[in-house]
């Protein structure tokens, strides 16, 4: 039986693990906190899970909480206008469901799944030298802890990190309380409302400790008035913080968060990272290699809300390599094959986001504008969250979108 080792109990960790338990693998599975630490804990994202993301979950019969999430089922757009109205506002229609279960719930209970199944579960927080020992007694080790020390193991990928810093001050807060959208009071959709030259708000429905919520979530420009968090430490102050930006930026939201309260007291998070691609491999002082899953190699801003939909995509397809390897060794040439097999799908992400993090050009502009009176392209779009690789076709090149929208408008 080969044994694996993975480090970090988070989407990509537990998912690969859970997956290698039920293929027959001996599985030893490294987290720096407990599962009722987790549960306890800050809340650490902001995961809004679409169809594809979902599927894997589903195959490995671990959507334990499908039938209590929030269904959404559509993604709305808004565009502030400079009299704090709205240039823009659409929703579209997703074609499969999308959910969010607090990272909280879903990652203690998996652990604890995980355990009960027979899996070896040590809380320990692993430094470079403990992988050293470790990649002498285990076939293979993965790395999918995305902070701290371990990640300075792997290699910024120059020609594939646009960015150097971060491009966004990031801040979340989940609520009770926020009343429906008046349009679409029976309707969950996330929705994206972009501030230009200022930044976003992303609200989106979710399932937490306490049942239904919603998460707020501010991406400001560095340097803006959304760039405001930095050492707020109370919770109740960055809610305060969250809804004074509301009513400024986008009234229409604040409107409907006048009665919300904070789910729990740590129900906030802020901070900023600069997103980066890292090569798959991470070599070890005594020889050995390890290889880097999900944020670990491939860090996107949460601008597009591809995290844990990246996360999930790159369990799978590790997962897949892993098992089609057989009982060949893990060695170097095939981890960045397994990277390259996963990188097939994370470069539309990286291109998209990336693209989504800039100026618009006026293109695109007009493509967000057109979703507004052609239904089929704010579905369209919407449907970009789940393939990103789409956008491929209509998103990036001005001429592919002139001629996308050229040929939906006569339909219409």
């Amino acid at each position: 039986m080969r044994k694996i080792l993975i480090v970090g109990a988070g989407q990509s960790g537990l998912q690969i693990a859970l997956g290698l338990q039920s293929h027959g693998y001996e599985v030893t599975l490294m987290s720096n906190r407990t599962a009722d630490e987790i549960r306890s804990g800050r809340v650490m994202s902001t995961q809004c899970m679409f169809h594809t993301a979902l599927q894997h979950e589903r195959e490995l019969e671990l959507n334990f909480w499908e039938n209590q999430a929030p269904r959404i089922e559509g993604l709305g757009v808004s565009v502030a206008a400079p009299d704090s109205g709205r240039a823009v506002d659409w929703v579209g229609k997703l074609d499969g469901y999308a959910q969010s279960v607090d990272q909280r719930v879903k990652m203690a209970g998996w652990m604890e799944t995980f355990a009960q199944r027979g899996g070896q579960v040590v809380i320990h927080g692993a430094a470079v030298g403990d992988l050293d020992y470790f990649s002498r007694t285990y076939d293979l080790v993965l790395v999918a802890a995305g902070k701290g020390e371990l990640v300075s193991m792997f290699e910024r990928d120059a020609s594939r990190s646009v960015f150097d810093a971060p491009q966004r001050a990031l801040a979340v807060a989940y609520v009770h309380g926020l009343a429906p959208r008046p349009e679409h009071p029976d309707f969950d959709a996330v929705r994206c409302n972009l501030v230009p030259g200022v930044g976003e708000l992303f609200i989106m429905p979710t399932f937490t400790n306490t049942g239904r919520a919603d998460i707020l979530f501010w991406e400001g420009v560095p340097g803006g008035p959304l760039d405001a968090f930095k050492g707020v430490k109370d919770p109740s102050e960055h809610l305060a913080l969250t809804l004074e930006l509301m009513e400024r930026f986008v009234p229409w939201e604040y409107a409907r968060a006048t009665k919300v309260e904070l789910t729990d007291a740590n129900g906030t998070l802020s901070g900023r990272y600069a997103p980066t691609v890292r090569k798959p491999v991470g070599r070890l002082p005594g020889g050995g290699a390890v290889l880097g899953v999900a944020d670990v190699v491939v860090a996107n801003d949460p601008i597009t809300g591809q995290g844990s939909n990246s996360a999930a995509k790159c369990a799978a397809s590790y997962l897949s390599s892993i098992v089609e390897h057989g009982d060949q060794p893990f060695d170097e040439a095939w981890m960045r094959s397994a990277f390259d097999r996963y990188w097939d799908t994370a470069q539309h992400v990286v291109k998209w986001t990336n693209a989504m993090l800039g100026v618009p050009p006026e293109h695109v502009l007009n493509l967000i504008g057109a979703a507004g009176q052609l239904q089929p392209v704010a579905d369209r779009f919407a449907n970009g969250f789940n393939d990103p690789a789409d956008f491929e076709n209509f998103f990036f090149e001005p001429e592919k979108t002139n001629a996308y929208l050229a040929s939906v408008r006569p339909a219409a």
